[in-house]
């Protein structure tokens, strides 16, 4: 049976941020699931959230293969609207401006690379959310191939199945297992009703302790 896909969990996990994502994430069970620090925002305001639609990068056979981007552009032309495209670890710029042109046609909500990109300035000034470990000019062609797309892959340390569910801002890239998404949502909701009353009782002067033993959240 494929993994639900329902465009209302991207809507509310859109409205959430990372930490408190982690944070249920971890009271479920799932305490592997926040990307190696080292991948980080296009630019700071930058924010993804959307179903994960995986990709297996390996290093080029072939300096000139018979089907340059064949592996690339499946993958790009196989986006629906709210993925986000979630790519393995790469030392080339695997991501450009001309894909993320098609990625935004698409409505794709962003990009998640285990590997620096290029064309950023660019990819900045069309608004699509794109989270990398750095820059190259370097392309792909005769350096990676793609193997296969929408199959389990790692990420920044993270195994990312098809379908599960990502969100990505300033603070990092967390991953929820699409069989959890729904308690995760609601518990993410919860904790951030929770956290807008501890925050309101700590500028009123409560105790950091006090605030602790009233809510229980930090």
């Amino acid at each position: 049976m494929p993994a639900p896909r329902p465009i209302e969990w991207v809507d509310r996990l859109a409205k959430l941020y990372t930490p408190v994502v982690a944070d249920v994430l971890d009271k479920l069970g799932f305490r592997a699931q926040s990307m190696n620090a080292r991948v980080r925002p296009l630019w700071p305001e930058a924010k993804a959230a959307g179903f994960a639609l995986t990709v297996q990068t390996v290093p080029a056979r072939e300096q000139a293969p018979a089907h340059p981007y064949a592996g690339e552009l499946a993958a790009v032309d196989s986006l629906q609207k709210g993925d986000v495209l979630v790519v393995s670890e790469s030392a080339c710029s695997f991501w450009g401006e001309l894909l993320s042109t098609a990625a935004k046609y698409r409505e794709a909500r962003g990009v998640i690379l285990d590997g620096p990109t290029r064309d950023s300035l660019a990819i900045k000034a069309m608004g699509l959310p794109v989270f990398h470990n750095g820059f190259h000019p370097a392309d792909s062609l005769g350096r990676l191939d793609v193997t296969a797309h929408n199959v389990p892959v790692s990420c920044a340390d993270v195994l990312v199945y098809p379908n599960d569910l990502i969100l990505a801002d300033h603070d990092g890239v967390v991953v929820i297992p699409n069989s959890a998404a729904e308690d995760a949502l609601r518990l993410a909701e919860e904790k951030v009703s929770g956290e807008n009353l501890v925050r309101k009782a700590l500028a009123g002067g409560m105790t950091t302790a006090e605030a602790f033993k009233k809510f229980g959240i930090l």
